[in-house]
């Protein structure tokens, strides 16, 4: 007999199930009370979700979050996509195949021209054209290794998020938009998910001036300082916030703290022969590749560019193709159109797969270096003027969904 699959969009009524499968997947339990809290999150929190039902049945389930990601200074539209579980018995049977390329066509219908996840398994989401887009780096540090207290010009206040969270935020989305892959974080993404995910004290740095310019979230157990977040906007900052980490070490052993993979701590170390590792972290995908590239800023130029470019992508048809990438002068592009097979206009081509485009964009992995490994194909020459306008930053992510 042959079974009935649909892809539904859940809503309130379908919370208790959708719970019940969270748990079981990602092997957590909830009280009664904390189930109850998590249903008004469900209610508020801006997202769609998405059931696979067999004959009726809650099969699988995925969350596209309604996001915004700062890329190249700009806030750019981003589906989230959270929460993807399967029951046992209808694993391996295509379902949340079926999910991610409904979730696909339905952000491109809200404009979501990028979407991030947290992958269980990233050779998976790949073959869906999801690609790593960036790492972070976890140091160590014993008490002894810290950098040394310094005199600083301005002052630290511990502070009530409560009470501080305008000035916490605003320093925040300064620092973000400095990096490619950061969100945007609304007042309630502080209230469920920052504030819950990081609990502790919270201490800003005012320079000489009275101006905040920084400020660490973290907490003191078991010996053990964790940061959870260290947020600077200049190097005086960075100082102030280190020599104050350092004011614990008579309560503490060790500090443990993640950072952006741009961090120079342990060159600025005496002993920079701290524990440190660079853990890959998040995966980002271009849902709509004419989209994106209209909004995305290319570096200026003296000259304009015309690039032509093959996508392949299996999963999203409408970026499936061949197309003339135009880059002007100022930086402002546009993707467009002309069908199949590459015209030879005497410019050159190159090919690459939807994730590939997405991380050299992103500004993760070079086009030189993606060009080196084979995942870009074409013309040296043009990869070589691809990358002169492709700006350089760094991608991080402080968050987790």
């Amino acid at each position: 007999m042959e079974r009935k699959i649909e892809i539904v969009q859940m809503n309130e009524e379908q919370y208790e199930a959708s719970i019940a499968l969270s748990q079981f997947a990602f092997q957590y339990v909830k009280s009664s009370e904390e189930i109850q809290r998590t249903k008004e999150q469900y209610r508020i929190e801006p997202a769609i979700r998405w059931a696979a039902l067999v004959d009726g049945q809650l099969a699988a389930q995925a969350t596209v979050l309604e996001l915004h990601t700062y890329i190249g200074g700009s806030k750019f539209a981003m589906g989230g996509v959270a929460g993807v579980a399967t029951w046992p018995e209808y694993r391996r049977q295509g379902l949340v195949a079926r999910l991610l390329v409904h979730t696909l066509e339905e952000m491109r219908n809200r404009g979501q021209s990028v979407s991030f996840l947290h992958p269980f398994a990233f050779a998976f989401y790949r073959k869906f054209g999801w690609e790593t887009y960036t790492e972070y780096k976890s140091y160590t540090i014993r008490t002894d290794q810290l950098p040394a207290r310094q005199a600083i010009p301005g002052r630290i206040e511990r502070v009530s998020i409560d009470d501080s969270v305008h000035t916490i935020g605003q320093l925040y989305e300064t620092y973000a938009s400095k990096y490619n892959g950061t969100l945007a974080r609304t007042d309630l993404w502080w209230e469920y998910r920052v504030n819950k995910r990081k609990p502790g004290q919270t201490a800003v740095y005012y320079d000489a001036q009275n101006s905040p310019q920084g400020y660490i979230r973290y907490e003191v157990k078991n010996s053990q300082m964790t940061v959870h977040e260290f947020v600077h906007l200049n190097e005086e900052a960075r100082n102030a916030l280190w020599s104050f980490i350092a004011q614990h070490d008579s309560m503490i052993e060790r500090v443990s703290i993640t950072v952006p993979s741009d961090d120079l701590l342990p060159f600025l170390l005496d002993n920079p022969r701290i524990q440190h590792e660079t853990i890959p972290y998040f995966m980002a995908r271009i849902v709509d590749a004419a989209a994106f590239v209209e909004q995305y800023h290319f570096d200026e130029d003296d000259c304009e560019d015309q690039i032509a470019i093959t996508i392949k992508d299996e999963h999203a048809p409408w970026n499936n193709g061949s197309y003339m990438l135009t880059i002007e002068k100022s930086g402002k592009a546009s993707l467009v159109s002309y069908g199949s097979p590459t015209p030879n206009n005497g410019n050159g081509s190159i090919e690459l797969g939807i994730g590939t485009l997405t991380t050299l964009l992103l500004g993760y992995v070079s086009t030189l270096q993606l060009y080196q490994y084979g995942r870009v194909q074409g013309e040296e020459s043009i990869i070589k003027r691809l990358q002169k306008r492709i700006p350089e930053r760094t991608t991080y992510l402080a968050d987790f969904f």
